[in-house]
């Protein structure tokens, strides 16, 4: 979250290489829109979902608890937007308060995880969506944001275990999306452009946390 709120992403549309039903509908019958288009459009049809499993987290050391929905827009990733970006957040709080802000609709912001002190994983948005983190849409459509207990002016706040938990989630991650493991890729809020945010700020280890992740994506290899 950093020093301000994260701005909303309140474009609920349906992505950029999607279409509108109605347009969609009208495409079928003229045998304009392509299959994997189609592939991509059947589950937003009126009284269609894709089908989910209640709780079901993408990383196997995360405990599930749910974002408020009006926090993040649902999507079909990386079929409709290809993941590249792995962006660094801290809360400016407590875990127990970024996970009550993230549930709550008004606030119009949230990560798809949150790391807590101890190195317990939680999260809250499926990677398969849209989560509203970055305060940049584009920025949003093509990374998975990761939250970290503290306070950018606290060092004390980045412990050992935050670290080397937050590494392997980041490992994982890359691994799943073919992400590489570089500064390019893997950048702190503060980065996004557009944010007027500064997390994790200047006490947050890149060059220890980027070691972290390349040791844990070889391990994964």
């Amino acid at each position: 979250m950093g020093a301000r709120k994260a701005s909303k992403d309140t474009d609920r549309r349906i992505g950029r290489r999607a279409l509108l039903i109605g347009g969609a509908a009208a495409a079928v019958g003229t045998g304009v829109l392509a299959r994997d288009e189609l592939g991509r459009l059947w589950w937003r049809l009126p009284g269609v979902e894709k089908p989910r499993k209640e709780g079901e987290v993408d990383y196997a050391d995360a405990r599930w608890v749910a974002a408020s929905d009006a926090n993040w827009r649902r999507a079909d990733r990386p079929d409709d937007y290809g993941v590249d970006l792995v962006v660094i957040h801290v809360t400016q709080g407590s875990f127990d308060s970024a996970v009550q802000v993230f549930q709550d609709p008004g606030h119009g912001a949230a990560a798809h995880y949150i790391v807590r002190k101890d190195g317990h994983v939680t999260q809250m948005i499926r990677e398969l969506d849209v989560a509203y983190h970055a305060g940049n849409r584009d920025y949003n459509e093509r990374s998975v944001g990761i939250e970290h207990e503290g306070f950018v002016d606290r060092p004390e706040d980045f412990t050992d275990e935050m670290y080397a938990a937050s590494a392997r989630l980041t490992a994982r991650i890359c691994a799943r999306y073919d992400i590489p493991v570089d500064r390019e890729h893997i950048i702190g809020h503060v980065e996004v452009p557009g944010t007027d945010h500064t997390d994790p700020g200047e006490h947050w280890d890149w060059k220890r946390y980027m070691k972290l992740v390349r040791r844990a994506r070889t391990a994964i290899a």
